[in-house]
């Protein structure tokens, strides 16, 4: 029931990335090579990160892009807003309600909004610094184009 667009996905997933290696510098072709995205998808991605403050670029043969603030201070939610706005709980499945109220649904809907907010408030960064398929250990500063 939660639907996160791919921008918002690779923002996400991004940032983890860089996280795993917070001084290092990665180039967008090595983030979409790990993170099997189009460059111009991501490119657009990454300037909106670096406008909300999230990543810095650097320019030339050895620049890339690398993290603007401490993995500790960033959140899923930090991300995901940045990307898509305010996170607007879901009330209906339909585009127009039908209910009175009575979500055929019961609480559900609710509920899953609530667990998805706290989540995407409460987790940072470093709590998220898993693997990233057929790049298992890799960082930043091993990682080949």
């Amino acid at each position: 029931m939660l639907k996160v667009s791919e921008a918002a996905s690779l923002a996400m997933h991004t940032m983890v990335l860089l996280a795993r290696n917070p001084d290092a510098i990665m180039t967008t072709s090595q983030i979409s090579a790990i993170l099997n995205a189009s460059d111009s998808h991501l490119s657009k991605v990454l300037q909106r990160l670096a406008k909300a403050g999230f990543v810095k670029s650097t320019r030339g043969p050895h620049g890339g892009f690398a993290l603007n603030r401490r993995p500790e201070d960033v959140t899923l939610m930090d991300i995901y807003e940045s990307i898509e706005g305010k996170l607007r709980p879901i009330t209906c499945l339909l585009s127009k309600p039908v209910c009175d109220g009575n979500c055929i649904l019961g609480g559900l809907l609710s509920e899953v909004n609530k667990q998805v907010m706290e989540r995407f408030s409460k987790t940072t960064l470093p709590a998220l610094g898993g693997r990233f398929e057929g790049h298992h250990g890799e960082t930043p500063a091993n990682h080949q184009d």
